[in-house]
């Protein structure tokens, strides 16, 4: 475990350090002290450290220097805090905590607030534990939010665990809990669910933070909500979802991920609006290791932020300050401040942000891009792989739709996918009947869907129709990651390779397959739960631009096509999905058929 030495035990040498009585361990001189709880920039600033934390912010720290102290030279560039993701999944960067971190210190990301209910799905609360211990191992600040929804919608799903009341009540009780992850029951809360009530409960009499998630663009139901405990919201999309959710006392969590883009259209209540920036905070929510590798983590976050219109300094009290305030964290990070954890980074330009040092507990873990900090011995056990259990190989005819009797043609209820959101659009088709089977329209861009049970080996497969992919090729795209059930989502123009590629993932114990005339295009292994690889982030997002070219060869054009896949079981975000029960209206919160009537 990699330990904080708490405050209390370090106070003595960092008053005595802060007095020029004692070396520090280290000093930043010469730098550009940007202070996000005043929001100025002080030049000429030293920064001594001690234990790991903050002991001196001021103009001379030079009586701190010691013969074993290390002196990082500023020559007057920007001492940012650590970056801080408020909301994020790690399994969407289908990585391991170990691996992930390793992939954003480089980007300046000192602190991760990580909700695993992706795991929580396939393997309960053990699995959930697994992440908190991993979590501690980390050379920056990995704190766990307790999934509250697995399922995300009793009663539309099927999960490979549940969790209960019960275990969210326990796990508030181990030490790297920060709170509750995003309550996605918001029908639940708004109808005062007694589960979903408990839960909550439980979380705000151990003093700790309740995660919000309204997905829907009716706020009319966001009083009730806002009133059933929820602290905070990543789901808006609109300036006024920002607006609604900081009127009623919440924090606004804008987030930017690979899929995700809702900065630009929220950020306007500040820069336009001219409400409180307190209110709001900056986040990921999902990162494709691609995106991770490329683009980077929170810097790309902060980047667009101010490209989008916001003060460089408001920004970065977006991705600092107000997190570590969120959290009850306030004096222990966010902020270069005594006594505060010593994460910090080194930047030249403000705006363009390069991410030169990074600083995490007073430790050099980065330097211009390349890793300096050890990784971890923290393995996976066997228990969490080989996870993927269909029941049968599957076959061409398993992905047939039976047309009703005697029809020639049908009206089908289709999923629409809507390119860089999470929603989807309910569509209906006219399409033709073959040989007692409806037909796909691959001229229209209807091709089919398919969910395969992959916890228990029920054998079951649940079929339907998809649109917005823009496949022009006889393939099919198989996923064990699909959000949040994580059975098998299987899209495809070719029933055979449908077949062919969920047999593949079975085979394999889970992760992404693209085949194509019957031969596979690429294949991405995730062997921890169907969800994680603990391969490098650089390794990993190499064969996901290879699946994701695979896919785009296929015909595919969406941007992050692969992302809108694996959102497709989403039974929480309006407007049609698909679970292992059947199609999903989740505007009204009810199974539908597929044909309409």
């Amino acid at each position: 475990m990699v330990s904080v030495t708490p405050w209390a035990a370090s106070a003595p040498r960092l008053i005595a350090v802060a007095r020029g009585d004692a070396p520090a361990d280290l000093v930043i001189r010469g730098g550009a002290w940007v202070n996000v709880h005043s929001r100025e920039v002080i030049a000429d600033s030293d920064i001594a450290v001690a234990d790991g934390r903050f002991a001196y912010c001021g103009p001379d720290a030079s009586a701190m220097i010691g013969p074993d102290t290390q002196v990082i030279e500023a020559n007057g560039r920007y001492v940012i805090p650590g970056l801080c993701d408020a909301h994020m999944h790690v399994e969407s960067g289908m990585l391991t905590v170990t691996q992930f971190a390793r992939a954003v210190m480089p980007h300046g990301t000192t602190s991760m607030f990580i909700d695993p209910h992706e795991v929580a799905n396939v393997l309960g609360l053990p699995g959930v534990r697994l992440m908190h211990d991993e979590a501690l191992e980390q050379p920056i600040n990995v704190f766990v939010q307790m999934p509250s929804c697995a399922p995300s919608a009793p009663g539309l799903e099927t999960t490979g665990h549940e969790i209960t009341a019960e275990e969210v009540a326990e796990a508030m009780a181990w030490p790297n809990i920060i709170g509750l992850g995003e309550m996605m029951n918001f029908p639940g809360v708004i109808g005062a669910d007694p589960k979903m009530l408990a839960e909550i409960a439980a979380t705000q009499a151990a003093g700790k933070t309740v995660g919000g998630h309204y997905a829907s663009p009716d706020l009319g139901g966001f009083h009730a909500y806002a009133a059933g405990g929820p602290a905070d919201d990543h789901e808006g999309t609109r300036e006024e979802d920002a607006i609604m959710r900081v009127r009623q006392g919440m924090r606004a969590m804008l987030r930017l991920g690979s899929a995700w883009y809702d900065v630009e259209s929220q950020i306007t209540a500040v820069t336009e609006k001219g409400l409180d920036p307190r209110g709001f905070i900056l986040c990921t929510d999902d990162c494709h290791s691609g995106t991770l590798v490329h683009d980077g983590h929170m810097d790309r976050v902060v980047r667009h932020a101010i490209g989008c219109g916001l003060d460089p300094l408001v920004a970065l009290q977006m991705a600092t300050i107000n997190t570590a305030t969120h959290f009850g964290l306030e004096r222990e990070l966010g902020a270069i401040a005594p006594g505060r954890r010593a994460d910090a980074v080194l930047t030249s330009d403000l705006t363009a942000l390069p991410i030169e040092t990074v600083i995490a507990r007073g430790r050099v873990v980065a330097e211009n891009g390349a890793l300096t900090a050890p990784q971890p011995a923290f393995r996976w056990p066997d228990s969490a792989r080989r996870t993927v259990n269909m029941g049968k190989n599957l076959a061409a005819h398993h992905f047939d739709i039976a047309a009703p009797l005697g029809a020639h043609r049908v009206r089908a209820r289709v999923i629409g996918v809507v390119e860089n959101q999470a929603p989807t659009r309910a569509l209906e088709a006219d399409l033709p009947v073959d040989g007692g089977l409806v037909a796909m329209d691959r001229a229209g861009d209807v091709c089919q869907i398919a969910l395969v049970e992959r916890h228990r080996g029920t054998g079951g497969v649940t079929n339907a129709f998809v649109s917005g992919f823009g496949y022009d090729a006889n393939c099919a795209v198989a996923s064990t990651v699909a959000h949040d059930s994580h059975h098998m989502i299987v899209v495809g123009t070719s029933k055979s390779d449908m077949a062919l590629a969920a047999n593949r993932l079975a085979h394999v114990g889970g992760g992404v397959t693209v085949y194509r005339d019957g031969q596979e295009q690429a294949l991405v292994e995730l062997p921890i739960a169907g969800l994680m690889s603990d391969a490098p982030a650089a390794e990993v997002a190499g064969a996901a631009a290879r699946m994701v070219q695979a896919m785009a060869d296929c015909g595919c054009t969406l941007n992050n096509a692969y992302m809108q896949h694996s959102l497709l079981a989403l039974v929480v975000i309006p407007a049609l999905r698909i679970s292992d029960l059947g199609l999903i209206d989740v505007t009204r919160f009810e199974k539908t058929d597929l044909f309409v009537a």
